[in-house]
């Protein structure tokens, strides 16, 4: 451990602790460093106990199995996604802010305690929404649409995580200015931090928007306020619940390029382009969140039209800028080293078998074509009336947030432990195969639940036995229980590649090789140029025959599933 001394212009030399990475060439912050430790760990908890949720779900819609009873399953199914989708993917990203504005700019954090207070409150408040949920009088799942009420510890404890999270983003902020003061980078900030800014950007907003909505629900629940508005809940609660969402997938897109770039020393095509896609994240993504509401009446057709006619357009445009500059820049990388044989030598000879890269590249495939393009399909409001009530939705998000961004996260996390933890990967060959084992499986339960949900299997049921207003028994066709079935097998290889992420990485940080020496190697070595993994600079290339190839094969699947969704589903709404 050594100190460093950083002069800010005009306002003296400020001591801070940090050590050198001597794999990266980073100067790392030791309060930084522990504050991504923790962050860290406690985000692989929640992921463990709301996969363990997600499992029972997936299970209990599996007709041939069901092991809930429907007053547990929807408990779970609350758990599931309140721990999933906020407590594990936020922890992380916090994780991520820190290490993408102290760690890559070489600064002091900011503020270390209030980054403390921040983590506590977020902690304090997701145990607190177990604790609700699981005492079993707040089973209102993910979206908790009034007139369901939960308890007002529920309410409060999504609150207090907010606020801890909203106080972490302006630590996160902070330290950007401090590094720019102390004159630790030179030029623009890398092209990571402002992946990381796009994404704090953005949880402003949406958790803005979650205070908006929740403070005046939370004093409903405790009789304060007699009525909330139904329509104007669900209006303001998904400018928080897609719009967090949002910042998902910008923090997953910086993490694209940080693996990158430390694995292979890509550099992006043009830096200038991929920042104007992070821009138009901020302008229109929020705005996109409309494609949740185009079923609600009370909405105007010319509101319904301009969000996700054209503002959801023009954010899924980003979404594309950044699924060509991502492979182009791995090919123009790859393509520097030495592997320039055919269209595809740079991709068949890739590091397939390091989990960062690996799980990298599945989560960009998977979340383009199953996330990506289901995302566009479900803004298409004749299509979206057919649809919003069934599992296609879920089937949709979870091609996003979990084949995308939770497998992102987990890729990035086999590069955390060595570099922050300085402990190296104990068991490497089930590393390989976890991000196999995981993104096959959440690539599963994806495509089936929106096959299911195509064969109009509803969304928020237990159960597909379903009977109409007459009593009579809705017969599904046989193909929707299959779709039930493989969406349970694949289920269980995801929980499979989740357990082993979660044992290998815990014991790899309480037991694998210690990294401290001067001899120590990775065992999935980064690129020799990582030392400029915070100088990206562009690649200026537009060589790149197999990128090329492989984004013309993803407009042609983007347009043959589009218009085979437009017929299918066009001749059920005619005959029915």
């Amino acid at each position: 451990m050594a100190s460093i001394d950083a002069t800010a212009a005009g306002s003296g030399v400020v001591n801070a602790p940090y050590r050198m990475c001597r794999f990266t060439g980073l100067k790392v912050d030791q309060a930084a460093e522990t504050l991504i430790k923790v962050h860290a760990v406690t985000a692989v908890i929640f992921l463990a106990l709301g996969g363990l949720m997600g499992l029972g779900v997936a299970l209990t819609r599996w007709p041939a199995v069901q092991i809930l009873p429907p007053e547990w399953f929807y408990l779970v199914l609350t758990g599931h996604g309140a721990n999933v989708l906020l407590f594990w993917i936020i922890f992380f990203e916090m994780a991520v802010l820190f290490f993408a504005s102290a760690i890559l700019l070489g600064s002091r954090l900011a503020a270390p305690k209030v980054a403390w207070l921040g983590y506590i409150l977020m902690l304090v408040g997701a145990l607190m929404a177990n604790y609700a949920v699981l005492r079993g009088d707040s089973t209102v799942m993910f979206t908790s649409y009034v007139p369901m009420q939960a308890s007002h510890w529920f309410y409060l404890s999504l609150i207090v995580f907010a606020v801890g999270a909203l106080i972490s983003v302006m630590v996160f902020f902070a330290t950007l200015v401090v590094a720019k003061n102390e004159n630790t980078y030179d030029g623009s900030v890398p092209l990571v931090t402002f992946g990381a800014i796009t994404a704090a950007i953005i949880a402003v907003f949406t958790l803005a928007s979650g205070a908006i909505i929740l403070i005046p629900t939370w004093l409903w629940s405790l009789g304060l306020i007699t009525e909330i508005d139904s329509l104007m809940y669900k209006v303001v609660w998904w400018g928080m619940g897609h719009s967090s969402q949002q910042i998902n997938v910008s923090a997953h897109v910086a993490i694209w390029y940080a693996i990158a770039a430390m694995v292979l020393g890509a550099k992006p095509l043009s830096e200038k382009v991929s920042r104007m896609a992070f821009l138009m994240y901020i302008l229109f993504l929020q705005l996109a969140s409309a494609h949740h509401l185009l079923a609600e009446p009370g909405m105007s057709a010319s509101w319904k039209i301009v969000n996700t006619s054209y503002m959801m357009y023009l954010a899924v445009l980003g979404s594309m800028i950044h699924g060509l500059t991502v492979p182009g820049a791995i090919e123009a990388a790859q393509r520097r080293n030495g592997f320039t044989r055919g269209a595809f030598e740079w991709l068949t000879k890739a590091p397939w078998g390091n989990p960062a890269f690996s799980g990298m590249f599945l989560s960009l495939v998977m979340f383009g074509f199953i996330g990506g393009i289901s995302g566009v399909i479900l803004g298409t409001e004749q299509l979206n009336v057919l649809m919003h009530n069934t599992l296609y939705v879920p089937g949709h998000f979870h091609g996003t947030v979990v084949a995308g961004t939770t497998l992102a996260f987990m890729a990035m996390t086999w590069l955390v432990v060595p570099l922050i933890f300085r402990r190296d990967i104990i068991w490497p060959t089930l590393a390989k195969w976890q991000p196999y084992l995981f993104g096959i499986g959440a690539g599963g339960i994806s495509l089936f639940m929106m096959g299911a949900g195509t064969l109009g299997v509803p969304r928020r049921h237990w159960d597909i036995s379903l009977a109409d207003a007459a009593h009579r028994a809705v017969e599904f066709p046989a193909a929707a229980y299959l779709m039930m079935g493989l969406n349970g097998l694949f289920a269980i290889l995801a929980a499979l590649g989740g357990l082993v992420f979660i044992v290998t990485v815990v014991a790899s940080i309480l037991a694998g090789p210690k990294l401290d020496g001067p001899d120590a190697k990775m065992v999935f070595p980064l690129h020799d140029a990582s030392r400029q993994v915070s100088e990206y600079g562009s690649e200026g290339t537009l060589k790149l025959p197999g990128t090329i190839i492989l984004v013309g094969i993803f407009f042609a699947a983007f347009v043959l599933y589009y218009f085979v969704n437009w017929k299918y589903l066009s001749e059920l709404w005619l005959f029915n």
